[in-house]
């Protein structure tokens, strides 16, 4: 089993909001915060800056891409330091309705428009993983990151001609592309964090990732320390240091959080009974298995199984 795969469907990866900018100077605008959400902006035509409150900024250029992991609110501007004003306002006032193009600034006729492809994805609520904790304020990637990652480069054009296209379907598309854009991004930009540098070299390491893949493939065996590192050839200390180095959390605490993220999963998609799902994932007790639950969620599984059939019949 991928580890990674396996990730970002138990996290509920999905695109959505996707809409096209038409800015000319002088603009500013100022995006709200999205809790559980990564918000991205796809540099088309001309030049804009990226500032994430005082923590860091960026310039982008005619095909580079930015992505804001956290939801974290920011500005986009034509130039640095510009007053913003609030997205929800310049929607209101451009009277954009969601199709075509937002267009907004000022009434420069000669001035030259940036254009932006704009969206976001959203996770589960309960997502939690070292992969999402180990990423910074921004994610960029440049023209000459796209020239090495000839699968982001690809996306990243399907993506582009798609929204200008205006072709029916073009909005499903780019929902489907982003989410590999996403996949594609996180990996090319690994190097701008060590945190996140440890977790995807973890994914690719081959003994590392044997490991997640055995977690993530039969969460529900008696796993140890030491059965784990003997399945892929280490000594137990070595692994769990290895594990604790790039993963930033240690093996056991690592497969007791994915077993209670598969269950949430089960319970909010499956109609597998309360006692049966804590088997699944592992749980000998189902009275410890709700406590666990319980503890991570604050909400016990009974509860989740019950919000989830309201969902469906509604």
């Amino acid at each position: 089993m991928d580890p990674l795969s396996d990730l970002l469907d138990l996290i509920e990866l999905r695109g959505a909001l996707y809409f096209r900018t038409s800015f000319t100077p002088p603009w500013s605008v100022a995006v709200p915060p999205l809790r559980r959400a990564a918000r991205f902006h796809l540099a088309v035509q001309g030049r804009c800056w990226v500032a994430v409150g005082d923590k860091a900024t960026a310039q982008l250029d005619p095909g580079d891409l930015v992505i804001i992991p956290n939801g974290a609110g920011h500005v986009l501007s034509d130039r640095e330091g510009a007053e913003p004003v609030a997205l929800d306002s310049v929607v209101k006032k451009s009277g954009f309705s969601g199709d075509g193009v937002l267009v907004f600034g000022g009434d420069d006729p000669v001035a030259r428009p940036t254009q932006l492809v704009c969206g976001h994805f959203t996770f589960a609520e309960e997502t939690r993983h070292p992969l999402f904790e180990a990423l910074p304020d921004m994610l960029v990637v440049t023209a000459e990151m796209r020239a090495q990652n000839s699968w982001l480069d690809d996306i990243m054009r399907l993506i582009a001609r798609r929204m200008f296209s205006g072709a029916p379907g073009s909005a499903a598309s780019v929902k489907r592309l982003s989410e590999a854009m996403f996949v594609e991004a996180l990996k090319a930009c690994a190097g701008q964090a060590v945190a996140l540098e440890g977790v995807v070299g973890a994914l690719t390491d081959p003994r590392i990732s044997r490991s997640l893949a055995l977690m993530h493939r039969a969460p529900e065996a008696e796993w140890t320390i030491e059965k784990i590192a003997g399945e892929i050839g280490m000594s137990r200390s070595r692994f769990a240091e290895l594990f604790n180095a790039m993963m930033g959390c240690a093996p056991m605490s690592y497969l007791a959080e994915l077993r209670l993220q598969k269950a949430m999963s089960l319970l909010k998609r499956s109609p597998e009974p309360v006692q049966r799902v804590a088997a699944i994932v592992g749980y000998r007790s189902p009275a410890a298995f709700a406590r666990a639950f319980a503890e991570r969620y604050g909400l016990t599984p009974s509860q989740v199984r019950r919000d989830g059939a309201a969902m469906q019949i509604v």
